[in-house]
């Protein structure tokens, strides 16, 4: 994520902000640049670039319930934003549990949608049943119902809202044997599934994702039983990324996914903040230094993003261990795994190189 400032008073905002918290401005996201725009307060909800007076906007329809911070251009038809545009199905908003739910969930997915553009994939929304596309479900558990199985099909993902109550969600990252879980990384890996039929499915790729991540016409129903019934190997993260990423090839690409995301966002963040790692000023002996200098979805070369996000995680996992903390980065990465993420990283590149998304 970049680091934005407004552009009135200069002062640092987070991505979830609708106003600046130092000069009270209105600012708002504007996804077709991937910036933020310092806002003055026009006629009829109407709002003008401070630093542009011919650009005018309106926020997203669901900025009402404080849930989106994206802008619409003034003269579009759309009353949602390109984020808020994908949602299918939004939880019941009779009670304040289930908003605040939802605004987690929405601060989640904008970051999952603000990745997508920035890596120039194809995102648009579901139309109907048949049609190409995203749509989100946000739903929950109804009394005497059946329950609702957060996942993707076909482009439409599913999320429980239930992830959304911190309490719930480390009750299942336990009871699963999960190192890591939150509704970021619920959306990156569910994306993950859409994004294979994208770009892998009947592709020119499609051989080489076989060679690197195994057959996926093997069957996936008989696959996720016989790994919910088996034990892990011992060895399992010489070539995995996590346990899960043992079950199918589909679950592998799609767990390999989600952590290509989390180190292209997370870099990015610490480009923005200028970090560097330099151990060598505290000891002569440990040489693991980095000068994060680069924005990581500039970078072609895999290698030199690996050089900069293995100092970054060991030392951000320190810091968070010297707070009583577990792992930031709870996870290893192996050749095999750093094989799959440079395949992730070369598909995107060349997508949208070759003319896969505007």
């Amino acid at each position: 994520m970049k680091l934005y400032t407004c552009n009135k008073c200069s002062n640092p905002l987070y991505f979830e902000n609708s106003s600046c918290l130092k000069c009270n401005n209105p600012v708002g996201f504007d996804a077709s640049q991937l910036s933020f725009v310092t806002l003055a307060a026009g006629n009829d909800g109407i709002f003008i670039n401070i630093q542009d007076k011919k650009q005018a906007y309106r926020f997203c329809k669901n900025a009402v319930n404080s849930t989106c911070n994206w802008l619409v251009p003034a003269h579009s038809s759309e009353e949602y934003c390109e984020a808020c545009s994908l949602n299918r199905t939004i939880p019941s908003l009779s009670n304040n549990e289930n908003v605040a739910k939802w605004k987690k969930i929405e601060i989640a997915k904008h970051r999952l949608v603000y990745s997508l553009l920035h890596l120039h994939l194809p995102v648009e929304a579901k139309k109907d049943d048949t049609a190409k596309g995203i749509a989100f479900d946000f739903m929950a558990d109804m009394p005497g119902g059946e329950r609702i199985m957060t996942g993707q099909d076909e482009g439409v993902i599913t999320l429980n809202i239930e992830e959304a109550d911190d309490t719930k969600r480390v009750r299942n990252q336990a009871d699963l044997g999960e190192k890591y879980r939150t509704l970021l990384g619920h959306f990156r890996h569910e994306i993950g599934h859409y994004y294979w039929d994208v770009l892998i499915k009947d592709s020119a790729f499609l051989d080489e994702y076989r060679k690197i991540f195994g057959d996926e016409t093997k069957d996936y129903d008989e696959a996720l039983k016989a790994y919910y019934a088996a034990t892990l190997p011992a060895n399992w993260g010489d070539s995995f990324i996590s346990p899960y990423s043992t079950s199918h090839p589909w679950e592998d690409w799609a767990e390999t996914w989600a952590h290509y995301l989390h180190l292209m966002d997370t870099l990015e963040t610490a480009y923005s903040f200028g970090l560097g790692i330099h151990t060598e000023k505290a000891n002569d002996e440990l040489k693991i230094r980095t000068d994060i200098t680069r924005d990581p979805y500039t970078i072609a070369s895999f290698d030199t993003i690996m050089q900069m996000w293995l100092p970054l995680t060991f030392t951000v996992n320190s810091l968070n261990r010297s707070m009583g903390y577990g792992d930031f980065y709870p996870f290893i990465i192996s050749n095999t795994v750093k094989e799959k993420l440079q395949f992730i990283h070369k598909v995107c590149r060349q997508s949208a190189q070759n003319g896969l998304v505007q």
